[in-house]
């Protein structure tokens, strides 16, 4: 009965160093070859004068994951404590933005969804109050192979391409400014309630061009619930579907065939 006990605190206390410890992060964006500097959790925090990025800023808990539980608080909006980025990046609309992720290799368990979202900001993100982005979807990847629990999800697509994730920017788009809300969903502990991991990410953009489409968004703590069935579900036993969690794609979205972006030159983001 006491090795029975002690194995199984033994068990808890790795259970708890497995979930406490797991991150990532985007540590840049590649835009038409050009590299652009992310916001680096262990690191910038520490720096009294952080080089100015493209990514929103968040204290090191940066580094960590959302839980299903906090999804309705706005940790879920760009990360926990995230705050504007102090610098965005021209894009146009119908250009492709390759977005990079640390650790790399990307941890090969994580299995899980990847999903893009935009919201206007209605003047400089910057200085934009998160608690107003109202986002949209453009792009969404779940499960591409259920044959074989535990699958191979658009993760393992992300891993394969450089440790990064190719999106599309809508041509129709209507120009200004915009947050790029950018996400992985880790469902390798999904099978138990407020087991995935949500790993927002958050970037600054003014697009560009000659489009005229403003989708209706909706905040994003209005995305999720802990008991949806792409956020509650055992990837362990066969699935022959996925619901990728979120709000529906917009018509304009375009998913794009996956590849790495090789890089050519480094640019600076514009301050406000």
């Amino acid at each position: 009965m006491k090795g029975s006990s002690a194995a199984s605190v033994l068990l808890t206390f790795l259970a708890g160093i497995s979930r406490t410890s797991a991150h990532g992060y985007v540590s840049n964006l590649v835009i038409n070859g050009v590299y652009y500097r992310g916001w680096l959790p262990g690191e910038d925090p520490y720096n009294p004068d952080p080089p100015i990025g493209v990514g929103w800023e968040t204290p090191n808990l940066g580094n960590g994951f959302v839980t299903p539980s906090e999804a309705s608080t706005d940790a879920v909006i760009c990360h926990k404590e995230a705050t504007p980025a102090r610098g965005h990046v021209s894009v146009k609309a119908g250009d492709k933005i390759y977005i990079q992720w640390q650790p790399n290799p990307w941890p090969d368990s994580h299995h899980g969804p990847v999903l893009d979202y935009l919201a206007p900001c209605n003047g400089p993100c910057e200085s934009v109050d998160k608690t107003s982005l109202r986002f949209f979807k453009i792009d969404g990847v779940g499960l591409i192979d259920g044959s074989s629990p535990p699958g191979y999800w658009a993760d393992d697509e992300l891993i394969a391409n450089g440790n990064g994730w190719l999106v599309q920017i809508p041509e129709d788009i209507k120009p200004g400014n915009y947050v790029l809300r950018h996400e992985i969903i880790a469902l390798h502990s999904a099978g138990n309630p407020d087991g995935a991991q949500l790993y927002p990410q958050c970037f600054n953009l003014e697009i560009t061009g000659s489009g005229t489409v403003e989708p209706e968004g909706v905040p994003a703590t209005e995305f999720y619930s802990p008991d949806d069935p792409g956020i509650l579900v055992n990837i362990y036993e066969p699935l022959s579907t996925y619901e990728v969690p979120g709000p529906s794609l917009i018509p304009q979205a375009v998913q794009i065939e996956q590849s790495s972006s090789a890089i050519t030159a480094t640019g600076t983001p514009t301050p406000a």
